[in-house]
């Protein structure tokens, strides 16, 4: 999977819709069961695949994951979500869902600002951006 910041950034508006659309409310499918945050996402490489085929270091989440959890089952767990090192692994085992889905839509979030805030560049008046050059712009 390729590692373009703009599609990590469409991934993760995407995993912010399906987030506040109810996405991880019970599956109609399969009501008994809890959905399992990322791992039940149509963002996950393996998303209805239970033979999971796909590593999860081809997934793009891999790089908000602390070195030393890389090599979880489920890395993307362990992507601490608020400042205080909050996990989907903690609030799966001491939170609420609703506190879950908060912390992980404030994650998002801000690491959708400061993916757009990269790909925008360099503030204006800055030494590291280029100047508008009219004719460059005509030869692309």
């Amino acid at each position: 999977m390729a590692r373009d910041g703009r599609d990590l950034l469409e991934m993760l508006k995407f995993e912010l819709r399906f987030l506040e659309s109810g996405g991880y409310k019970h599956s109609p499918r399969t009501p008994w069961r809890a959905m399992s945050t990322f791992l039940d996402s149509p963002t996950c490489l393996n998303f209805n695949d239970r033979t999971r085929p796909h590593p999860c270091t081809e997934c793009l989440l891999l790089q908000f994951v602390p070195a030393e959890r890389k090599t979880e089952n489920s890395p993307c767990w362990f992507i601490p979500l608020t400042a205080v090192g909050e996990t989907v692994n903690y609030y799966a085992h001491c939170g609420t869902q609703l506190e879950l889905e908060k912390a992980l839509a404030a994650w998002l979030r801000s690491t959708m600002r400061r993916l757009e805030r990269q790909h925008a560049g360099p503030e204006e008046g800055s030494a590291e951006r280029e100047p508008y050059d009219v004719k460059k712009v005509a030869k692309a």
